[in-house]
């Protein structure tokens, strides 16, 4: 991941409305959300909501897939993994098994 790529990613969650709304796709997993449902989850107006969801799209946090008439938006997982992998790509100065053992760094589950 490149250093500017980064920064649009970190960007685009340094907005309230916009952790909320990647937290609740990663949280849903593969099936994703559409925006009726991600909108009464969050209880945020359909126009927000989508300016919210187009800028995590922008920083390819985000995809979009139409299903007939419905749009499923879901947390883009290996770009959300290629972030957590730029940001501890040094940690520990390389000490990696310290990295692997932090409880917020290794949850335990498939997407980390």
């Amino acid at each position: 991941m490149h250093e500017s790529t980064a920064i649009t990613a970190l960007a685009a969650l340094a907005q309230t409305m916009r952790l909320r709304v990647f937290r609740a796709l990663v949280g849903v997993g593969p099936s994703g959300m559409t925006p009726s449902a991600l909108g009464a989850l969050l209880d945020v107006p359909a126009s927000t909501l989508s300016f919210h969801l187009k800028e995590l799209m922008h920083a390819s946090l985000v995809t979009q897939e139409r299903d007939g008439r419905r749009l499923i938006y879901r947390a883009a997982m290996p770009q959300m993994n290629a972030l957590l992998g730029y940001l501890t790509a040094h940690c520990c100065e390389g000490a990696s098994t310290v990295c692997a053992t932090t409880p917020a760094l290794d949850c335990g589950t498939p997407c980390c």
